[in-house]
């Protein structure tokens, strides 16, 4: 998960790790919290694979700082995964937002219509958040629970925005909308 974000900062401009960290955390906020734990190793694997340049700088105090720049290598790698997001990055609603940070990146406009219409297609297919005694999913229209009433509501309207965006955006690229079905036919975000 760290790889995307690493790859589309440092496609914007060299940073130092601590650097890099902040603008992670401001981008998943608290939903996904950032550690040294997965950033480091994650950075070591990208520097390992040759899409990340590393060299020292001077720091604001006395020890030098580890400064991080994108490789061809790395280009060619974040490009790829704009062009061909993992089913991940589109189903899960915080993946897919990173991978929306950094789509401006990719340069063909009928390219970044492809991904936001692969989203667009898993947001208009049947979903349940509920399934019965047997394991089969459950549509559930208004549900007694207060709770669970809540949750489909919000979901529900989170869902319409977000298919109405990516439709707009999808005729701004040159792509076209598929065809304005917005009716609940989904209980999915």
């Amino acid at each position: 998960m760290l790889e995307l974000p690493i790859l589309g900062f440092l496609a914007e401009q060299p940073l130092h790790g601590y650097e890099l960290k902040e603008r992670i955390k401001a981008l998943s906020g608290h939903v996904r919290p950032v550690s040294d734990g997965a950033l480091y190793p994650a950075i070591t694997r990208l520097v390992t694979a040759g899409h990340l340049d590393e060299h020292a700088a001077p720091g604001t105090g006395a020890a030098p700082r580890r400064v991080l720049s994108l490789t061809d290598s790395g280009r060619a790698a974040l490009l790829g995964r704009l062009r061909e997001p993992k089913d991940i990055e589109i189903t899960d609603h915080t993946r897919f937002n990173t991978l929306l940070a950094f789509l401006r990146l990719l340069p063909d406009p009928a390219e970044q219509a492809a991904v936001l219409r692969r989203r667009l297609d898993f947001l208009q297919a049947p979903a349940s958040f509920f399934y019965d005694e047997q394991g089969r999913p459950v549509r559930a229209e208004e549900p007694e629970d207060l709770f669970r009433r809540g949750m489909l509501r919000v979901a529900r309207a989170t869902g319409t925005a977000e298919r109405a965006w990516l439709r707009e955006a999808l005729t701004e690229l040159g792509a076209g909308p598929n065809p304005p079905t917005d009716q609940p036919s989904s209980d999915r975000t």
